[in-house]
C-alpha cells in the first residue's frame, strides 16, 4: 500500500494528546527547577530550554492548522518523540542532587542471587559471539519504537495518536522514577566503589558522589566489534549515572513488542529475537542489575494499562481524524 503522505485530516484546533503530556511534563520538572533552583547547575538554561521546546510546539500546531494532512500530523507527533533524547539525561540534573542509592540496590541482587550477574554474565560469556549479538540487541533499543510507531503510522493512522501518546507517557513515567529513585547502575557504581569492594561484597554508600563524578566503565567485549563500537560510542555521548530502576530498556521494549503484537502478529515476531537479546544485554554489559530487569517487565504492564487509560480517559482527541477517501 502505497502511503499518501499529504492525505487530508482534519485540522485539530486544539493540542494532540502527545503534546499535552509533553506540556504536562514540561509544567512538573520546571517546578522541581523552582524549587531545587539553589541547588543545581544550570537552572536558568534548563527552563530557556524548556521554553524553546514550548515554543516549538505551538509552531508545530500552526504549521498544521495551515496544512492539515498526515505529514504535519506526523511531524507533530515525531517531534514531540524526538524531544525524549533531551528529556532523558535531564533526569540526572535532578536525582544527582539527592544520596545515591546503588549500594541498596547491589545489596539485594547479593541477598537474591548470591553473586552480581551483571559481573559473572560478561565472564561466563566473553567471546564476540556473545558480545556481538548482545549488543546488537541493545543498539536496536530506539530502532525497535521507531518500527512500531512507523507501522502504526503507515497502516494504523487512526490508532496512531494513541500509540504515540501510551510511548512517550510511558518514557515520562519512566523518567520521574528515575528523577527520585537515583540508581546509576553496575556501569558507573562498580568503578565509584572500585571492583575490590564489589567482590568483597562491600556495597558503599556513595552519597550525592555522582553529582561530580561521572565514570563509566567500559562495556565487555571487543574492540574491533560493530555493535560494540556503536554502543560505547552513544553511551559515551548521552549516557548519565541515572535511570537503572526499573530498566526502562526492558520497559519500553515490553511496551512495543505489545503494541506489535496487538497490530501485527508477524511484526511481532520479526522483532522478539531483538527484544530477547536486549533483556539480556541490559546486564550483559553492565548497564543494569538483575533485578531491574524484572521491574522493567512488571512496570511495562502496569505502566501500558495506565498509559492506555489515561489516553482513554482524558487525552483522546475527537478532532484527531482520518477523512477516508476509500
Amino acid at each position: 500500500m502505497a502511503l499518501d503522505w499529504f492525505k487530508k485530516v482534519e485540522a485539530s484546533k486544539g493540542l494532540f494528546a502527545v503534546e499535552r503530556i509533553s506540556l504536562i511534563y514540561n509544567a512538573i520538572t520546571t517546578l522541581l527547577i523552582v524549587l531545587l533552583f539553589s541547588r543545581m547547575d544550570h537552572p536558568v538554561t534548563m527552563l530557556v530550554e524548556r521554553l524553546g521546546i514550548v515554543i516549538i510546539t505551538f509552531a508545530l500546531i500552526f504549521l498544521y492548522q495551515k496544512y492539515p494532512c498526515r505529514l504535519s500530523a506526523f511531524i507533530r507527533m515525531a517531534v514531540q518523540m524526538s524531544f525524549l533524547v533531551y528529556w532523558y539525561p535531564d533526569t540526572f540534573e535532578f536525582n544527582r542532587l539527592f544520596p545515591n542509592l546503588d549500594h541498596l540496590f547491589a545489596s539485594a541482587e547479593q541477598a537474591l542471587f548470591h553473586c552480581q550477574p551483571a559481573v559473572e554474565f560478561a565472564q561466563l560469556c566473553p567471546s564476540m559471539w556473545f558480545s556481538e549479538p548482545f549488543n546488537m540487541g541493545y543498539f536496536a533499543y530506539y530502532p525497535m519504537i521507531a518500527v512500531v510507531v512507523i507501522y502504526y503510522f503507515i497502516f494504523r493512522f487512526e490508532w496512531f495518536e494513541k500509540v504515540s501518546f501510551v510511548m512517550v507517557t510511558s518514557f515520562f513515567i519512566y523518567y520521574l522514577i528515575y528523577i527520585f529513585i537515583p540508581v546509576a547502575g553496575p556501569q558507573f557504581y562498580f568503578p565509584a566503589i572500585g571492583m575490590d569492594n564489589v567482590i568483597a561484597q562491600n556495597f558503599l554508600s556513595i552519597g550525592d558522589y555522582f553529582n561530580h563524578n561521572a565514570i563509566l566503565l567500559p562495556g565487555p567485549g571487543f574492540e574491533q566489534g560493530y555493535f560494540f563500537d556503536l554502543v560505547e560510542a552513544s553511551q559515551e555521548v548521552g549516557e548519565r549515572p541515572t535511570a537503572a530502576f526499573p530498566s526502562s530498556h526492558v520497559g519500553i521494549s515490553t511496551i512495543s513488542m505489545i503494541m506489535a503484537w496487538r497490530v501485527n502478529r508477524k511484526l511481532c515476531y520479526f522483532l522478539a529475537p531483538f527484544y530477547v537479546l536486549l533483556c539480556c544485554a541490559t546486564v550483559y554489559i553492565q548497564a543494569h542489575y538483575l533485578i531491574d530487569v524484572f521491574a522493567g517487565w512488571i512496570s511495562a504492564i502496569g505502566i501500558y494499562i495506565f498509559s492506555t487509560w489515561m489516553y482513554k480517559r482524558w487525552f483522546a482527541s475527537r478532532d484527531f481524524r482520518l477523512v477516508l477517501n476509500r
